[in-house]
């Protein structure tokens, strides 16, 4: 849903989707994460502003891409509970807890619970894309054994090649 003649946009929300607001694929590569959906609330919609608010959420046993970028941003459960894999940190997020991620720093998202995890991403709306991992820093991670019982790499991730 586009600007109105007023400068204004309402979203009425339902069942954790906003009308007017299109539902996407986490990514157009699909090798690096599995079961997660998104949509892009406000930054593209005709608004001035300078950032994207996003809700992202990742059904039971799906996961978000390990990688890192150089713009920073913040993370806010909204539905049910997940694990944030920020640096060498595992967090357990639940309803309306906080996550900043800093830049370059490596994170990935993890839905090992029965029910969505789903939250909302502020980010810069110009920003630099999003790196994979190198096979060293994918194993400098997997020695730490609270990230290596959470962190999900499938065998299409291109770092391990």
């Amino acid at each position: 849903m586009e600007m109105n003649p007023n400068n204004v946009r309402f979203l009425k929300f339902e069942n954790y989707r906003w009308n007017g607001v299109e539902v996407k694929k986490y990514k157009d590569e699909n090798k690096t994460w599995l079961n997660v959906c998104r949509q892009v609330i406000a930054g593209k919609a005709g608004e001035k502003i300078k950032f994207h608010l996003r809700y992202f959420e990742i059904e039971p046993g799906g996961y978000s891409t390990l990688e890192k970028h150089k713009h920073e941003h913040v993370v806010i459960c909204v539905r049910g509970r997940g694990k944030a894999i920020a640096g060498n940190e595992v967090f357990e997020m639940g309803f309306m807890d906080v996550l900043y991620i800093g830049s370059n720093v490596p994170h990935q998202f993890v839905n090992d619970s029965d029910e969505a995890f789903g939250f909302f991403c502020i980010v810069d709306a110009k920003r630099d894309k999003p790196k994979l991992l190198t096979k060293k820093e994918i194993f400098n991670l997997l020695r730490d054994e609270k990230i290596s019982k959470v962190i999900r790499i499938p065998e299409t991730y291109a770092g391990l090649k």
